[in-house]
């Protein structure tokens, strides 16, 4: 039996500061407990580990002030990613990107062909995961190195809802999360948004949500926990500018009696539940909190 839902603590600051999410796209809906430990054999469980040895501890890239949030995501990956060893699919937030093909680097059963190119994982790092500007004289980010990957969809319209599912790692986000998928696919369904998936040209349309699950982000006693990104050209009813255009929300103890509410309030409405307030970010990766 799951452990219960902490319904006393105070939701708001209890989300974990980062710069940014890197959403990997996997077509599964659960994973093992430590997700570089997942997908063997798969180009997404490639990148996974590849990501953890470049940016996590004692890592080329590592830096404690510029903390990637490197989240598994049941999205199903590109056409073009799923017919190769060599590439994966994944978002990126707050910038509200999409990269068809994020180069992996080979698996130990799988070395690299000798005519690979060299835009490689590390190169996809320092293009687009560094921080542009350094607090204490680290490595910072090659913005020209982004022309190496031209295949990129900027995100401006398609709202991002984000459910921990991770089952393989606490029941209780295990069980409420399909539920709550379930049910943010229903609603958003009866305000005119669509979630099919077969259109890849249409990963970016005003008609088009993106609801999905993903792995362990922190605080499973606060099940259900719910991403809401914002992209930044997105309007509320009437043509005005949402106003949390570009931001994420981050929501806890969200039951299905509550979507219609997320959905109404914050995705179409541009306002904040402070009963749910986890905490939030902001377009230059500022963290939010009321």
């Amino acid at each position: 039996m799951p452990a219960p839902i902490d319904h006393d603590q105070p939701l708001n600051g209890t989300m974990a500061a980062y710069a940014q999410q890197l959403l990997i796209c996997t077509g599964q809906k659960d994973w093992t407990s430590r997700i570089e430990e997942d997908g063997q054999g798969q180009s997404w469980g490639d990148l996974v580990r590849g990501l953890k040895g470049l940016l996590g501890r004692g890592g080329e890239y590592a830096d404690p002030f510029n903390n990637i949030l490197i989240t598994n995501s049941s999205f199903t990956p590109s056409a073009s990613s799923s017919t190769t060893s060599q590439t994966a699919s994944a978002f990126l937030f707050p910038s509200f990107k999409y990269f068809p093909s994020v180069p992996v680097p080979p698996s130990s059963s799988a070395p690299a062909p000798a005519n690979s190119t060299t835009t490689d994982l590390s190169t996809f790092v320092r293009a687009f995961l560094l921080p542009r500007e350094s607090r204490h004289g680290g490595k910072t980010r090659e913005q020209d190195l982004a022309t190496q990957f031209p295949d990129a969809i900027d995100l401006q319209h398609s709202p991002v809802v984000l459910i921990c599912g991770h089952g393989g790692r606490d029941m209780r986000c295990g069980v409420m999360a399909p539920v709550l998928e379930q049910e943010f696919t229903r609603v958003l369904q009866s305000k005119g948004y669509t979630s099919d998936s077969t259109n890849p040209s249409a990963i970016d349309s005003p008609d088009r949500a993106h609801v999905g699950l993903i792995s362990h982000v922190g605080g499973h006693k606060y099940a259900g926990n719910v991403i809401v990104y914002i992209p930044p050209g997105m309007k509320v009813e009437g043509g005005d500018p949402h106003p949390l255009a570009g931001k994420g929300i981050w929501y806890g103890r969200i039951e299905p009696r509550h979507v219609q509410g997320v959905v109404e309030e914050t995705i179409l409405g541009g306002r904040v539940i402070a009963d749910h307030f986890r905490g939030g970010i902001d377009s230059e990766s500022g963290i939010l909190r009321l």
